[in-house]
């Protein structure tokens, strides 16, 4: 007896809370929506081409790299002409020099590899690249040396070969605010 008082009072809920919801009331909260024209926004770019690079001697002259026999006390520099592609607000981008480390011979104890130095068009040097009003291009000559060093001694270095093809420019985007100084 006393499962059917239960039963008959789970069905005596269940029918007053449909006629709650279908018909006899509503549950429901008032609400309201507005659309809204945020416009479209669009990616910037980031690029870089480069001019076939030049390897030259200390004299400033053009040495073929791929023939070329280095000696202690050499020093070569690799020169390459960059077009940077700098699109979007707050864009920067710094640009390094890779390839030259210990996994390609370039190591302290025979060789000393300059710092990359940039120049702008109109010769200033450039450290961070920001975008030039009225041209999302901009070019800049890109130049490390390598100083094979002259006090090696005996036959230390003698045959060490030295992957210069392997030298290259990256261009990488950094976040705005750091450090960014704007031509």
């Amino acid at each position: 007896m006393k499962n059917s008082t239960l039963i008959k009072g789970t069905a005596a809920i269940a029918v007053g809370a449909a006629l709650l919801l279908g018909g006899g009331g509503t549950l429901a909260a008032w609400n309201a929506d507005v659309s809204a024209n945020p416009g479209t926004i669009v990616s910037g770019d980031l690029n870089v081409t480069a001019a076939t690079g030049v390897w030259t001697d200390r004299t400033g002259a053009t040495i073929d790299i791929s023939t070329y026999k280095v000696v202690p006390g050499d020093k070569l520099t690799y020169t390459q002409v960059l077009t940077v592609k700098l699109v979007g607000d707050k864009m920067a981008a710094d640009i390094t020099l890779a390839g030259a480390d210990a996994a390609n011979n370039f190591t302290p104890d025979n060789v000393i590899v300059t710092p990359l130095q940039l120049r702008k068009g109109d010769n200033t040097v450039a450290s961070r690249l920001a975008p030039v009003a009225g041209s999302p291009t901009q070019t800049v000559t890109a130049s490390t040396s390598f100083e094979f060093k002259g006090t090696t001694s005996g036959r230390s270095d003698v045959g060490t070969s030295y992957n210069l093809g392997s030298v290259k420019y990256t261009v990488q985007q950094v976040v705005a605010g750091a450090g960014l100084v704007t031509p």
